[in-house]
């Protein structure tokens, strides 16, 4: 009994990779799981390393993320194909956290988001991804594509600058200032690895063509300062080091992470954090943007993969694994994360079968981690700001932002726009608050549209038999809830004189809410005013539990159900109905 109510209680974390073991699975599975987690590790690597510098910390916390979070969201998410990791659409939130609170500050917010994932997947709101706009989502992402793009700026132009602006404008004005410092040799790199991810990507040859940029990139770079010795090329290496046996070194540590607290690491002005009230308080902001973003992508990652695949995701579960990957995380070095839609899109076309290839890609990254972190140090920021470009570019849902503009009804194209101009201006969790908000007030204006009361004359098709004369029938149809109810009692208000009763049949009525239970109320209190009799008739199951438990039937004289039209016909052909 306990065990049931606990089942009940919490959704399951593994679905996903417990229905796939329960199908079945082989040797065959298990190596083509492999194969895929290698293919998807190979794009990540450098993903990874891009995504945590445009995100404000070294690069090792991007692969430290990609191990820890990618391993145990795949092992207990709801998704059977979704990669977790660090993603583009995180930057815009976590590139002011990092600025005005330091790594233990976004660390600490990435943990207070992973607590908040998880309550969502308890509360079973999973699938509450579904009432957001589509043109809330295309905005919100396109305009974070908009923002990933001009912070690559600075480093694809190789410009000689410390940012501080936390807003585009600002940003813009900071980028137009260093112009005059531009390199001519980090812009060429860019500018030949963007062109080479953009031919590789047509071409679409099977060798990935993040890996391939990443080569290229670090090659032509040591080629070009070995050439000409005025050449400077700024790698991983020279922006970023780390402290080993009391050492400093550049790069990137061939280590694992340690377990260590976020408050013990350095906030804004290099020293400790201390843990306090007040820190947390001024992290929830942060935490609760991380943890919305953190759903939303997640579960259109699953959504798409469900499309690609044909199988179905557990979102509840999801949500729980994700909440549980973001705060052990962090307590290991690693930034927010969430489902990858490319990752994952590139996971399903190599082959995989389960979550373990999934879990693959995470050993694969640790493999790299341990093995090659010399090598990585040397990538060129230029080159990996080229990838970031190419990432924005593939997330701007360019096509799906022009088709709004085009075909769309007003409503939704003020969505879109107010969506995709808070996000670049403002920030995502503003965006999206007003784009739901505003998504419903067109929703109850349409619906409202929907809900009507309309009069049925003794002539019609569908006019009761046996009509008094002096009697007027009435058929709401459609929800009355706040927004539309109101709208549709005005209807019963203008009946025509000499009328002794209405009928009004509430058999098209699926659902009334407070909002319409006090409009109605107050049609029927007029109605009394007047001396008209009032019969309540066939209504639905639980818009009838509704009335009953409101006290509609309690005041005798004032109103009357009947289960069905035809008795309300008979009892008032008989004569009652006058008050």
């Amino acid at each position: 009994m306990v065990a049931r109510l606990i089942r009940r209680a919490f959704p399951p974390l593994g679905t996903a990779l417990r229905e796939t073991l329960a199908e079945g699975y082989g040797g065959r599975d298990l190596r083509a799981d492999i194969l895929a987690g290698i293919s998807v590790g190979i794009i990540a690597v450098p993903l990874a390393l891009a995504l945590a510098i445009a995100s404000g910390v070294p690069p090792q916390h991007g692969l430290y993320t990609a191990v820890i979070a990618g391993a145990l969201t795949a092992a207990g998410g709801g998704s059977r194909y979704s990669v977790t990791g660090p993603t583009a659409a995180f930057v815009v939130i976590l590139q002011p956290i990092a600025a005005s609170q330091g790594l233990g500050g976004l660390l600490l917010a990435t943990l207070m988001a992973g607590l908040m994932l998880i309550a969502l997947g308890w509360g079973r709101l999973g699938q509450l991804i579904q009432f957001i706009p589509h043109p809330v989502t295309t905005g919100f992402t396109s305009g974070i594509a908009l923002v990933i793009a001009s912070l690559q700026l600075r480093d694809f132009l190789g410009l000689e600058f410390q940012p501080h602006a936390e807003h585009f404008a600002g940003r813009l004005g900071e980028l137009a200032a260093a112009l005059p410092s531009i390199s001519v040799w980090e812009t060429g790199l860019g500018l030949t690895v963007l062109g080479l991810l953009i031919v590789w990507d047509r071409l679409k040859l099977p060798v990935p063509a993040y890996l391939v940029a990443a080569v290229f990139a670090a090659l032509a770079a040591w080629a070009l300062e070995r050439a000409l010795p005025g050449v400077d090329i700024t790698t991983v290496a020279d922006r970023f080091s780390y402290v080993l046996d009391g050492q400093t070194r550049a790069g990137i540590p061939p280590m694992l992470p340690s377990l260590q607290l976020p408050w013990n690491l350095p906030g804004k002005d290099g020293a400790p954090l201390e843990l306090s009230f007040e820190l947390l308080r001024s992290l929830v902001g942060p935490a609760f943007a991380i943890a919305m973003l953190g759903a939303i992508e997640s579960l259109l990652c699953a959504v798409v993969a469900d499309g690609m695949t044909g199988k179905k995701h557990d979102p509840d579960a999801e949500l729980v694994a994700q909440g549980l990957g973001n705060v052990l995380a962090p307590l290991f070095g690693g930034i927010p994360a969430t489902g990858a839609l490319a990752r994952t899109a590139a996971n399903i076309r190599a082959g995989a079968r389960s979550p373990i290839a999934a879990i693959s890609h995470a050993l694969f990254v640790l493999a790299c981690m341990l093995t090659l972190a010399p090598l990585l140090s040397r990538l060129p920021m230029a080159g990996l700001a080229a990838l970031l470009l190419m990432v924005a570019w593939n997330m701007s849902e360019r096509r799906n932002f022009l088709r709004i503009l085009r075909v769309a009804p007003r409503g939704d194209v003020l969505l879109l726009l107010a969506a995709f101009g808070l996000t670049v201006m403002v920030d995502m969790v503003v965006a999206v608050t007003v784009g739901v908000v505003l998504g419903s007030l067109f929703f109850m204006h349409r619906m409202s549209k929907v809900s009507m009361v309309r009069l049925v004359g003794e002539d019609a098709a569908n006019a009761p038999k046996g009509l008094p004369s002096d009697v007027r029938f009435y058929e709401i149809a459609g929800p009355l809830f706040f927004g539309a109810a109101e709208r549709a009692m005005d209807a019963l208000r203008r009946h025509d004189r000499g009328v002794r009763a209405l009928i009004l049949d509430l058999s098209a009525v699926p659902t009334i809410d407070a909002t319409g239970l006090v409009a109605l109320e107050s049609v029927l209190d007029d109605l009394h005013e007047a001396g008209i009799y009032v019969a309540i008739c066939a209504a639905q199951r639980n818009v009838l539990k509704v009335l009953r438990e409101a006290g509609y039937f309690k005041e005798s004289g004032r109103r009357w159900y009947y289960r069905s039209v035809d008795a309300a016909v008979k009892r008032l052909a008989e004569g009652p109905g006058t008050t």
